[in-house]
């Protein structure tokens, strides 16, 4: 099974500061490249094309040697609300003045079920 990652629009590309190719997300997280890929796949971590070449990741998206807390289960959940990659990635770095900040920002303050909840409200 290959790997399906979304084309990125310039205006959503612009949204995340610093992206990580895979190779820089594996040796973060001190994974293999193809457990990097699996994160990818199963929806752990979100990865989208920018230009040619590989999925790169937000490098927001990465707490140490570990995926930042909450993360992945707001992942499941929007894709669950029928959120595309591109959608997701938007949705989680667009700022909500309700928040304050953008989802990601109330994810790494340690806000993610706050964060869950509204993407859970998403599919209503």
């Amino acid at each position: 099974m290959t790997l399906s990652v979304a084309q990125i629009d310039r205006e959503t590309d612009q949204l995340v500061d610093e992206w990580l190719t895979l190779p820089e997300v594996a040796s973060r997280l001190d994974l293999s490249i193809g457990r990097a890929k699996q994160l990818l796949k199963d929806h752990k971590l979100l990865g989208v094309r920018r230009g040619s070449g590989g999925p790169q990741v937000p490098a927001v998206f990465l707490d140490g040697k570990d995926v930042m807390k909450g993360l992945p289960g707001t992942l499941t959940v929007l894709l669950d609300a029928g959120y595309d990659d591109v959608e997701s990635l938007r949705w989680l770095f667009t700022p909500d003045e309700s928040l304050p900040g953008s989802p990601i920002q109330a994810i790494k303050a340690g806000r993610h079920t706050e964060v869950k909840r509204r993407a859970q409200a998403l599919a209503f």
